[in-house]
């Protein structure tokens, strides 16, 4: 008999949220991690990512956001951590920009609630932000931010006392099913279980390279800016998190001065990052990419690029249609796989660890993941 139920390769978000939710379950759980716990050489890291359920890229999420958020409520409970925070959210844009329409679309649909806000109306609630006249807004209350660093700690801490056996700086070197299971080997060992679990993320490529997705991981910045104007206008309390899409189709996107006057506040372009590799990506940021940025946010926001703070590298791994794959491998009954999240996959972290758990002891879930099956059409 194996010593392992489940083995997990790779505890970042996806990985340490599937530990948790398999311990939770009673399976005799290894988790194993190439870095250390809640480390920042991958995508789960950063301070805030943005969690919303109008959702643009498809209204095939909204049902899978809805448990995300109950399972958010509950990880909180349980961990005592500081893991969500609800802002309210604005999509902003044209009207037939994909950020605002596809917003509406999922709303409409699922009977969300939110408003629609012309430029006026915008620029009268919230003030830090400076619409063209074209310009309108979808608001939702419910939108908010999560903590990468946080929710991944909170896993951790979580998936331990439940009775996983987690292990960092132990990179995998291949993991292979056989007859009785899988086996997974290490720099310095190998380790034998009924089941595995792969969430690799930006390692995908090389860890799953039989999977046959055409996965590309692509460098990304995230920055920091002291606000010229009074940073106490960028708080949770009156300036939410934003979504802003250009008539060229350009997205960029922030959040609230979290973490004081010295914490600034984080903005990002959405998909404008260079294909890399964890080997090859550049993890200097340089000052035309700070400039680009500056220049950029001081058109919409007109008070937050003041003195640049900091910036920060992670790495999203693609997708060719921008879905996620979260599945049972094609070619291997007892091994799950979660990657390819495009950039838009930390909100949903709880969930799709409830639905790696139930992959790994059931074969099946009750959650609708047609949409992220590896053998559909690229």
């Amino acid at each position: 008999m194996p010593a392992y139920d489940v083995i997990v390769l790779g505890l970042g978000g996806m990985g340490s949220s599937a530990a948790y939710h398999l311990a939770a379950r009673g399976q005799r759980v290894l988790g194993l991690e190439k870095f250390g716990p809640a480390h920042d050489q991958g995508a789960s890291h950063g301070g805030s990512r943005i969690t919303r359920q109008s959702y643009f890229e498809d209204p095939a999420y909204v049902p899978l956001l809805l448990n995300a958020y109950e399972l958010w409520e509950r990880l909180a409970r349980d961990s005592g951590a500081d893991v969500i925070t609800l802002t309210g959210g604005l999509m902003i844009g044209p009207p037939g920009s994909r950020t605002v329409a596809g917003s509406r679309r999922s709303a409409e649909q699922w009977g969300l609630a939110h408003e629609m806000l012309d430029a006026t109306e915008l620029r009268r609630r919230f003030p830090t932000l400076d619409p063209g006249p074209d310009d309108v807004a979808l608001y939702e209350a419910k939108a908010g931010l999560v903590r990468p660093e946080e929710t991944v700690g909170a896993h951790l801490a979580l998936a331990a006392k439940a009775g996983a056996e987690l292990r960092f700086g132990e990179p995998a070197v291949a993991w292979e099913a056989t007859a009785t299971g899988v086996r997974v080997t290490t720099e310095t060992g190998v380790y034998e279980a009924g089941h595995l679990v792969v969430a690799p993320g930006a390692w995908a490529p090389r860890m799953l390279a039989d999977l046959g997705v055409p996965l590309v991981v692509e460098r990304q910045v995230q920055y920091w800016f002291a606000p010229r104007a009074p940073i106490a206008d960028f708080g949770p309390d009156r300036h939410p998190i934003w979504i802003w899409e250009d008539p060229d189709g350009t997205q960029i996107y922030g959040f609230p001065a979290l973490d004081g006057p010295d914490g600034g506040v984080k903005v990002a372009f959405f998909r404008r990052g260079q294909e890399c590799t964890p080997d090859t990506i550049d993890r200097e940021v340089h000052a035309d990419e700070i400039a680009r940025v500056a220049e950029h946010l001081g058109r919409v926001l007109p008070g937050a690029p003041g003195r640049f703070l900091r910036a920060k590298t992670c790495m999203y791994t693609n997708t060719p249609d921008e879905h996620f794959v979260v599945a049972s491998h094609p070619q291997h009954a007892t091994v799950t796989v979660a990657c390819g999240f495009s950039g838009h996959g930390f909100k949903f972290v709880p969930v799709v660890g409830e639905i790696l758990a139930d992959l790994a002891t059931t074969g099946t879930t009750s959650h609708p993941i047609g949409l992220f099956d590896p053998k559909r059409a690229f």
